[in-house]
């Protein structure tokens, strides 16, 4: 595509000439006039006399700035000052001499070819004059450039593609609210543990503390809730600063970065030769760390002595790709494994480890718990849910995690991929590796499991109207194939699916993560269609979640992402409402929570998809087979039961 500005900055347009100018910009470019580099051999980048006077530049002192010719964040030596003798300096000089042009590059197209280099295909955005660069270099990169029509949404589908494809996500936004826009989508890939890199607008150096359009300190602003965050000083240094960014969203477990790239810093050319552009495969280590091996070995004694013990399989499981040696370990040594958040579907329905209803008995009664790749957050109970006579191992990418809010008897720091590869292998090497003991406690854990459906099933085959949740989320499940990639977006609904919808396969599951944010289901869905447009997408949402980013349904018409969307349609924020009716009483239980009557199916056709209305149990099945042969983006608005509650909510775990 083409990529085009709009008047989301109101009275700004490009304005660039021959020279390297900017019509907006107030002084000279930053990269100076051709004409003048090449006639004084200065160095790209490099200021007037006038500019020099401001007395501040990025990464500069004015005492530097007064004694020498500064470029814009110096190009310098390690006093800051510009080093006469520097390749750019002769080179341009000699060709001066000989007539013949220097190649240079653009700020922009440096950034492109720094994502092209760490396989990024594909860029989402909402547009604005300050990053308008970037674009053109993707067009020459062939990097997709995707635009939506909110930043925050731009910033979730760069989380959801880093989950799809296991490489960084990209999102690129403008300057001040372009950018606090994104912060809800960054702070959610915090804690998610996703790696993406937000790329953010600013206003020119040579406006710095000026009170240039939508200047804010991102940078400051976002610190707390990246792995790195910093602001490209100079144009040679774009696509440096991007892989070191890289760098830093991939160390131990994964991340958010955040860059922040003046206009003047961004649309400047540079002699191509100046710029460090970081070539693929050679910026960056491997992060595939196995642990120490004596720990490993003590794991593998634990597990093969074991009488009962229980593995929970988190999120990293997906991270590092660790489905096959997971799947080994467990089948091996005859062990029953749990999963949460995006570990969900390392093992598929029906395989005999495989468990899901059973966890808190086992966890009261297991001698060992593995929990490989999940924090002791609020959805472990903050590891007081694990039984005090077990012993309690705790696998993790990131060493803060192992250890936090609850002692362990092991930690392992590393790859779970890496570190269950080689505890099977440890554990073969043993006479009896203890498989055909543990089978009495596999029969006990089905038992449990057992009984746990059977209790469930007629409110998951009700009949009732207006519709129970649960036999909604049991249609979902029973409508997935093993290609459908499912996204749950919702406070209460999605909390029912929790405990009833089963991935067929790994990387099939997506969710908001711990933050609990609401309203990554239309983003996880662009990103999930995009990556993988020959899966079929199933999103499940709230009516208030859906709320929050729907508008976007209209980027899946546009790019022609079909989709089979629900919306579980309560009218209600009801897993707020339910905590307010016990805390204050029913009379008080509508304050604040209460949504109107929106029929989605009307605003999917409105926008140009497909829509259906479900009011009648026995009619969903047929609505979700004919929003996937419609081959559109679609909304299925499914009314449900507003005075049902998941068990999750009733017992508000989410606060305990």
């Amino acid at each position: 595509m083409s990529p085009t500005t709009t008047g989301r900055q109101p009275g700004r347009h490009t304005g660039e000439n021959a020279s390297g100018k900017t019509g907006d910009t107030a002084g000279e470019h930053p990269a100076g006039a051709a004409g003048e580099q090449r006639s004084t051999g200065r160095s790209a980048g490099e200021k007037t006399g006038e500019n020099q006077q401001t007395g501040e530049n990025a990464g500069g002192k004015a005492n530097e700035q007064r004694s020498t010719s500064r470029s814009a964040g110096g190009e310098a030596g390690e006093n800051g000052r510009t080093a006469p003798d520097k390749a750019s300096a002769p080179a341009g000089q000699h060709r001066a001499a000989t007539g013949e042009a220097a190649e240079t590059i653009s700020g922009g197209h440096l950034v492109a070819k720094a994502l092209k280099a760490e396989g990024v295909d594909t860029i989402f955005t909402l547009c604005g004059g300050h990053i308008i660069d970037i674009y053109d270099g993707c067009v020459d990169e062939g990097i997709s450039v995707i635009d939506v029509r909110h930043e925050q949404v731009a910033a979730h589908a760069a989380d959801g593609y880093a989950r799809i494809t296991g490489r960084p996500g990209c999102a690129v936004v403008t300057a001040g609210p372009g950018t606090t826009d994104a912060v809800t989508g960054v702070a959610n890939a915090l804690r998610a543990e996703s790696p993406m890199l937000l790329i953010g607008g600013q206003g020119a150096l040579s406006q710095h503390k000026m009170g240039s359009l939508q200047d804010l300190p991102h940078v400051d602003m976002m610190t707390p809730i990246t792995k790195f965050a910093a602001t490209v000083p100079h144009t040679s240094r774009a696509a440096d600063l991007v892989s070191m960014a890289f760098r830093e969203a991939f160390a131990g477990a994964p991340g958010p970065s955040f860059l922040e790239i003046p206009r003047d810093v961004l649309d400047a050319r540079v002699p191509a030769e100046n710029a460090r552009i970081p070539e693929p495969g050679r910026y960056r280590a491997s992060t595939r760390n196995a642990g120490d091996p004596a720990d490993v070995e003590k794991l593998a004694d634990l597990l093969v002595h074991a009488k009962k013990p229980a593995v929970l399989l988190g999120s990293q499981v997906w991270t590092t790709r660790a489905t096959e040696p997971a799947t080994e370990l467990v089948r091996t040594l005859n062990i029953p494994a749990y999963m949460n958040g995006a570990g969900r579907g390392t093992l598929p329905p029906g395989d005999p480890h495989h468990f899901q209803l059973s966890r808190r008995y086992a966890f009261d009664n297991a001698d060992v718990i593995v929990i490989v790749g999940t924090p002791f957050d609020f959805r472990m109970g903050y590891g007081k849910r694990l039984s005090p006579d077990a012993k309690v191992v705790q696998i993790d990418l990131d060493y803060r995690t192992v250890g936090k809010n609850r002692d362990i008897d092991l930690g392992i720091v590393g790859d779970a991929g890496q570190i269950l590869a080689a505890v099977a292998d440890a554990a073969s090497g043993r006479v009896d590796n203890g498989a055909v003991g543990r089978k009495p406690w596999l029969e006990e854990l089905r038992a449990v499991e057992d009984k746990a459906k059977q209790k469930r099933l007629p409110q998951q085959h009700s009949d009732a109207n207006p519709i129970h949740p649960y036999r909604l989320v049991h249609e979902i499940n029973e409508f997935l194939t093993e290609d459908s990639i499912y996204i749950g977006d919702g406070g209460d609904i999605v909390t029912f699916s929790g405990q009833v919808v089963q991935p067929k396969a790994p990387g099939h599951w997506m969710d908001p993560g711990p933050l609990g944010t609401l309203g990554v289901g239309v983003p996880f869905v662009l990103a999930a269609k995009h990556a993988r447009p020959d899966q079929e997408v199933v999103a499940l949402f709230g009516d208030g979640a859906f709320s929050l980013t729907g508008w976007d349904f209209e980027t899946l018409v546009r790019f022609d992402l079909p989709f089979v969307g629900i919306v579980g349609n309560n009218s209600s924020m009801n897993q707020i409402r339910y905590g307010q009716a016990q805390k204050y009483g029913l009379a008080r239980e509508r304050v604040g929570n209460t949504l109107g009557d929106v029929p989605y199916d009307q605003f999917a056709r409105m926008l140009g998809g497909y829509g259906e209305e479900v009011r009648d149990p026995a009619d969903i099945a047929p609505a979700l087979r004919r929003a996937r042969e419609s081959g559109k983006p679609s909304l299925i608005n499914v009314w449900v039961d507003p005075d049902a509650y998941a068990p999750g909510t009733m017992n508000q775990t989410m606060y305990k």
